[in-house]
């Protein structure tokens, strides 16, 4: 079994991984593989990572804080890209570089060194506010693996609704 350590590790490896393989470069397509595949990736995360989340108490409002902190995340990820037709083939396509980029691996990174520091560097600080606010572990690691996949699916969210607004594209275009 693996440790809440290692799964937020491994949840922030691949939401980083995948987000800036499809979302980094010029001209990058926006069909439906694209927005799907975050749909997919959270889809097995969630029941691969979070068994039972907390329903009540601080422990609901730390996994909720997770989801409130992913959505702004999400919505600036979204606001660093740029949709627009494609002038080659009129088909919506995004384009994302070191700003977005450099959103996530703060991001990314911020969570990494969070979950890293609560087991090495401010465990006994961690625990005692745990204790004290009776929020388990698990809470705080759902929260974070919230973080994650709420932020990826606004981010896709945001990237379908640009492109669905887009204005028509030239005729001439469309059938190439």
């Amino acid at each position: 079994m693996l440790s809440e350590l290692t799964q937020a590790e491994i949840v922030n490896g691949v939401v980083l991984a995948t987000v800036l393989a499809s979302d980094l470069g010029p001209a990058r397509k926006i069909g439906p593989m694209r927005l799907l595949r975050p749909v997919i990736v959270a889809a097995v995360i969630i029941p691969l990572f979070i068994s039972q989340p907390v329903t009540h108490g601080t422990g609901l409002a730390v996994e909720l804080a997770g989801v409130a902190a992913g959505l702004l995340a999400g919505l600036a990820a979204a606001a660093l890209m740029h949709v627009y037709r494609s002038p080659k083939t009129g088909k919506p396509v995004s384009r994302a570089g070191w700003p977005y980029a450099l959103l996530w691996t703060v991001v990314v990174g911020a969570r990494a060194a969070f979950s890293y520091g609560s087991a090495h560097w401010f465990q006994g600080q961690i625990a005692s506010w745990a204790i004290a606010n009776h929020v388990t572990l698990a809470a705080i690691t759902d929260g974070l693996i919230f973080m994650a996949v709420v932020m990826v699916l606004v981010r896709t969210a945001g990237l379908r609704v640009r492109a669905s607004r887009l204005p028509s594209a030239d005729p001439i275009l469309q059938n190439v």
